[in-house]
């Protein structure tokens, strides 16, 4: 077989493979939810209102930042959690070394699905992800979490203010913080950066319903609850916007 062909064929699989996991993936989280409640005897911990979830979050947050978080044991639950997963809320976030979701808001294994890019924007991939903590775990709350002196965002500031050019890939990741960093400088603000964070995020949860039937439809039906917030890192609190 000639490279080219091998090559093809090798694509090809993956594409398939690629495909049928989703199907089976998919097929699975509609099927274990009932397995698990069969485990624990009780109702998924994300049946709640998005207020609750929200509500849950904003106090493990509270804990956070006053260093009074709960103890946990992480390896408690394992077994429990191969049937399945409840999270009680999707979040996009920043790839940022320093924001952890879980830590931020005082979570444990299974409480969380989260998607990270830098600058948290709203890339196909994490799009469709989001798609599938909607759909098919049925988390009640979308929250996009944005933080204090964000890089991404700082480099949209440089493109848009000095006409600064970036390697590699980052000029397609910065292009879509740069609507933010526009729609904040029209404002004149004190602190651009601040300002250029908060409409990035705005911006990125309208993204979020423009770009998704399937979001706009949860969240039309009452079924969800998109929020954004910004992580203060000086503090660990985070402010909802």
């Amino acid at each position: 077989m000639c490279e080219k062909c091998a090559t093809t064929g090798r694509t090809s699989l993956s594409r398939r493979g690629f495909v049928t996991g989703i199907a089976g993936l998919a097929a699975a989280s509609m099927a274990l939810p009932g397995l698990a409640m069969a485990e624990q005897a009780g109702t998924p911990q994300n049946a709640i209102s998005p207020s609750d979830a929200l509500k849950r979050l904003l106090e493990g947050n509270e804990r956070y930042a006053s260093n009074q978080v709960e103890p946990r044991d992480n390896s408690a639950g394992r077994a429990a959690r191969t049937l399945g997963q409840h999270p009680i809320a999707a979040i996009l976030s920043c790839a940022d070394s320093r924001v952890a979701p879980e830590l931020a808001f005082d979570q444990g294994p299974g409480d969380l699905f989260v998607v990270r890019v830098a600058g948290n924007i709203v890339s196909p991939d994490g799009l469709a992800s989001l798609e599938f903590g909607v759909k098919f775990l049925s988390t009640p709350l979308v929250m996009v979490l944005g933080h204090t002196s964000c890089g991404a965002v700082n480099a949209a500031i440089s493109t848009v203010r000095d006409d600064a050019v970036l390697p590699g890939h980052l000029p397609g990741l910065i292009n879509a913080i740069e609507p933010a960093v526009i729609a904040a400088k029209a404002n004149d603000p004190k602190d651009l950066l601040a300002e250029a964070t908060k409409e990035n995020v705005r911006l990125t949860q309208k993204a979020l319903v423009k770009g998704s039937a399937i979001i706009a439809e949860a969240a039309d039906a009452g079924r969800i609850e998109i929020v954004g917030g910004v992580y203060d890192l000086a503090t660990g609190r985070v402010a909802m916007l």
